[in-house]
């Protein structure tokens, strides 16, 4: 180690103290670069040790950096006066109290954690049992003549998905035989009601019209980033948009059914002859083409062979209008589904085969198991191959003085069995992906 005297002697830039913040945030660029590059050749080792170490190193930081998010939330919180903070709702405090049971955490603990005084915490534990609409620690009460059961069962639902609005609950719970309006579920949540967005309505009626599965297709392009974001501090202040720091993914769309075609991953941007051979693909998996594509004008389908490659296949291609929202609708709709509810969730692997076989997993699931707010409660699968949609199937009744003559909510079903059964939720993974659920409900025993 350097003593004093030759430290002082080492040669320093002139107004280096101006600069050292600049310098702070490029060294940390410059190391998230040769990190990712590091993690991209270790990914795709061979050995399973130097791949097992490259997933838990990145776990590792990817935990420390979590953690230091919510450390800078907290130092922003802390500075305010613990009496003038905002107060945590009555539901929130038993959250807080059940989270403090399965931590193990003391009084002093919970307080910390949570950035409350240990007084406040220990008289919510002292009041935890009191009753009436008053009391300051409360459950979700159902407001209407439900059972308290099924109210559990969409507040279960809602913690083990919680990307599901009330709108996507009361659909896959009318899939699997509980018919709920939305409104109701919005109650057992307590959100406050939500003006339905209309924007994408009116801009799908823009397009061509389907009429049937296959009529028309659609095609677009995306990238899906491998480290949440592109930022750097230095110029051209982005990454390059290829791998290892984002994949190319190319989607196909029916627009009738709404139903993903296929999807394929490229590690940079791909040329036309490369999308034209993922579209022949999905067409040979089809065992059959659409009569009009419709796409933007990127290079890959304004060229010349891209043309005639639809000609020989007997496809009518259609571009999107320049510069107008919704010319493409469906697919972008699609496109933010598929991150918002995939690779946002997960940490998007560098291996190519890691990533098409999760978004694979993913087409599979949102094809058949996901209810679609525009097929009215039915799956793209339901629609594209004409299969009765579960919605209505027979369903359950908990309530048990349940008025015959009384509708249930939409789409109505008959009920199967008696009124007043008792259920369970049961939520299970497609391959074990906690953002893929499959759910389901039982008569409890």
């Amino acid at each position: 180690m350097l003593d004093t005297w030759q430290a002082s002697r080492l040669p320093l830039p002139k107004g280096w103290p101006e600069r050292v913040r600049s310098a702070v945030l490029n060294v940390i660029s410059l190391a998230h670069f040769s990190i990712v590059y590091t993690r991209s050749w270790a990914a795709n080792n061979r050995n399973a040790r130097i791949r097992l170490k490259q997933r838990n190193d990145r776990l590792r930081q990817e935990v420390a950096l979590l953690t230091e998010e919510l450390r800078i939330k907290d130092a922003r919180m802390l500075r305010i006066p613990a009496q003038r903070r905002p107060h945590y709702p009555p539901t929130e405090r038993l959250a807080i109290l059940e989270l403090r049971a399965a931590r193990g955490w003391n009084v002093a603990q919970t307080a910390r954690r949570l950035l409350v005084t240990p007084t406040t915490v220990a008289s919510w534990t002292a009041r935890l049992d009191d009753e009436g609409p008053a009391s300051i620690v409360q459950m979700h009460h159902p407001v209407n003549k439900f059972p308290d059961f099924v109210a559990y069962i969409v507040r279960r639902l809602k913690l083990l998905c919680p990307s599901m609005g009330k709108v996507k609950i009361a659909q896959v719970l009318c899939r699997i035989g509980l018919h709920l309006s939305p409104s109701s579920v919005g109650r057992y949540l307590r959100e406050p009601d939500r003006p339905p967005s209309r924007e994408i309505a009116k801009a799908t009626q823009r397009i061509i019209r389907a009429k049937r599965p296959d009529h028309i297709w659609l095609c677009d392009l995306t990238i899906v980033p491998t480290s949440m974001g592109f930022w750097t501090s230095w110029l051209p202040f982005a990454l390059p948009q290829r791998s290892p720091f984002c994949w190319w993914v190319a989607v196909a769309v029916d627009h009738y059914s709404r139903r993903a075609m296929g999807v394929a991953v490229f590690p940079q941007l791909p040329t036309s002859v490369q999308v034209r051979a993922f579209l022949g693909r999905a067409i040979k998996r089809a065992r059959t083409g659409p009569k009009h594509l419709i796409t933007d004008q990127g290079s890959q389908f304004t060229d010349v062979a891209f043309d005639r490659w639809c000609l020989r296949r007997g496809i009518q291609q259609r571009f999107g209008a320049v510069g107008k929202y919704g010319s493409v609708a469906v697919i972008e709709r699609f496109i933010r589904t598929m991150k918002d509810e995939c690779t946002r969730r997960v940490l998007v692997p560098y291996q190519r085969d890691a990533i098409r076989r999760e978004l694979l997993l993913f087409i599979a699931w949102y094809n058949g198991d996901r209810p679609h707010t525009r097929l009215e409660v039915r799956t793209p699968d339901e629609i594209y191959f004409d299969r009765p949609p579960a919605c209505l199937a027979p369903r359950f009744e908990p309530r048990r003085r349940w008025p015959r003559g009384s509708p249930c909510a939409r789409p109505h079903a008959e009920i199967d069995g008696r009124s007043g059964e008792r259920l369970e939720l049961a939520v299970s993974y497609r391959s074990g992906r906690k953002h893929l659920p499959v759910v389901t409900l039982r008569r409890a025993a």
